[in-house]
């Protein structure tokens, strides 16, 4: 039986949450009506939502780094625990208690966990991730 401590120490978590801030990188570029809609909920100022693209962009690459770079990934895990406290602070703010309150204390809790615990790097992972260990 797997433990969930080594379910959240495991490099294939960062990639997949790499995948999952490409994607909203992708539809922060111009937002799609959902996003825009989330973000005026919370009274965001049009005039500087040009910076989510970048910061979801830029966490991707650091999240993805968790073969070659474990350090820069928990560094990336750790920033994204400061953004989403900061996003659940902004839904409180505006009395903001539905979906994306709930989606934006999901990913704080998710970041919180990846940053706290870091990746795996040492070299007894099973299975796929065998063959990229940090030292190879």
């Amino acid at each position: 039986m797997v433990a969930p401590l080594d379910l959240v120490r495991d490099p294939r978590l960062y990639q997949a949450a790499a995948v999952g801030q490409t994607v909203d990188a992708a539809i922060c570029i111009q937002p799609i009506p959902y996003v825009a809609a989330c973000l005026d909920s919370v009274r965001f100022p049009a005039e500087n939502r040009w910076i989510f693209p970048v910061i979801k962009g830029a966490s991707a690459i650091g999240l993805a780094s968790v073969y070659r770079s474990p350090a820069l990934a928990r560094f990336t895990a750790v920033m994204l625990t400061v953004y989403f406290a900061l996003a659940v602070g902004m839904h409180i703010r505006a009395r903001d208690f539905g979906l994306n309150a709930a989606s934006a204390t999901s990913l704080l809790t998710l970041y919180g966990a990846l940053a706290a615990t870091g990746p795996r790097t040492d070299c007894d992972c099973n299975g796929a991730c065998t063959a990229r260990c940090s030292r190879d």
